[in-house]
C-alpha cells in the first residue's frame, strides 16, 4: 500500500485495522517555544502485523507513537480497534495496548530500588483489583516475560544496578507482562547488543505470529526493514506507507534521507548501507 502524504486508505488487503488516527496534529512547548510536531495526520496500522515507524531526527515519530498510545495531547482522533481512544475505560485499555517509553522515560528512575522482578510486576496491574496481591497467572506471565527476555536469572537485582541493556531487557519485559493485543515501542533497542537485538526480532516475529500488533519506531533503518510495513515520517507528516518489500517504499526510504542510504537485497532480507 502506498500513499500520498496524510492519506491513509484501507488496507488492499482487507486486513482488520488496530489503529488509525485521523487529522491529527500535536502542539509542543508553550508560548514562544511551542512548535507543532505533527500536522493533520492519518494513518492505519494492520492488526497482526509489526509496522515500524521511522523518519529522520525531529520527525515527529515519538510524538505520533505516545499519540497512538493516548499520552500525548492532540487534536484529531485516535482509534484503537475502531473505538476512539476515550470511549475504552483506563483499565481495558491498559490491558489491550501497552506501552515501552523511549528509555523508560520519567518512570524508569521511579523504579530504580524495585528488583527486575517487581518491575516487571508492574505490567500486571492493568488485570489486578486494587491492592491485590499477585495471581497465580500474575506470576506465571512475569516469569515467562522475563525469560523471553532473558532476564530471569538476575530477577532479584535492583534495576538501579543493572547495566543499560539488562535495564532495557527489564522493560520489555514489563511490556510482554501486559499481554496485551497492541504493544508500542519506542526505540526499544537502546542499548541491547547485537545477540539481543537479534532476540527482540525473533520475539516480535514471535508475538505477531499469535496475532497480536506491533508498532516500533527504530533508527536502526536494517531492523525497520525487517518489519511488514513501514511508516515514513518527515517533519510532522506521513510522506509514505508501505510494505518493506515493496520498490516503491524502499526508494521512498532512500528519498527520506536523501539519498544518503542505498537499500539492497542479501541473503533474502533488505539491508540499508550508507552512501560513501
Amino acid at each position: 500500500m502506498n500513499t500520498s502524504a496524510n492519506a491513509a486508505a484501507p488496507h488492499a488487503d482487507g486486513a482488520p485495522v488496530a489503529l488509525q488516527c485521523r487529522a491529527l496534529s500535536a502542539v509542543l512547548g508553550q508560548g514562544a517555544q511551542a512548535h507543532t510536531a505533527l500536522h493533520g495526520v492519518d494513518v492505519c496500522l494492520a492488526a497482526g502485523r509489526w509496522t515500524s515507524i521511522v523518519g529522520p531526527n525531529g520527525a515527529g515519530k515519538s510524538t505520533l507513537l505516545r499519540a497512538l498510545a493516548g499520552l500525548q495531547a492532540v487534536q484529531g482522533t485516535v482509534e484503537l480497534f475502531g473505538r476512539p481512544l476515550p470511549h475504552w475505560g483506563a483499565r481495558e485499555r491498559a490491558r489491550t495496548l501497552a506501552w515501552l517509553a523511549q528509555g523508560g522515560a520519567a518512570s524508569q528512575n521511579a523504579a530504580d530500588d524495585l528488583t527486575a522482578y517487581d518491575v516487571a510486576m508492574l505490567g500486571r496491574l492493568p488485570h489486578q483489583g486494587w491492592l491485590a496481591a499477585p495471581s497465580a497467572a500474575d506470576r506465571a506471565a512475569v516469569e515467562r516475560a522475563l525469560r523471553q527476555t532473558q532476564a530471569w536469572d538476575w530477577r532479584q537485582r535492583p534495576l538501579g544496578g543493572l547495566s543499560g541493556g539488562e535495564r532495557q531487557r527489564v522493560l520489555l519485559a514489563r511490556l510482554l507482562a501486559v499481554e496485551a493485543q497492541v504493544l508500542l515501542m519506542d526505540e526499544p533497542l537502546l542499548n541491547l547488543d547485537p545477540p539481543h537485538q537479534a532476540d527482540w526480532i525473533a520475539l516480535v516475529r514471535d508475538l505477531v505470529a499469535q496475532g497480536r500488533t506491533v508498532v516500533s519506531v527504530l533508527h536502526e533503518i536494517g531492523t525497520a526493514l525487517l518489519a511488514d510495513e513501514l511508516v515514513l515520517l518527515q517533519q510532522g507528516r506521513i510522506v509514505h506507507q508501505g510494505r518493506c518489500c515493496a520498490p516503491t517504499t524502499q526508494r521512498a526510504l532512500e528519498a527520506l534521507f536523501e539519498q544518503r542510504i542505498a537499500i539492497h537485497a542479501l541473503h533474502g532480507q533488505w539491508v540499508a548501507l550508507p552512501k560513501i
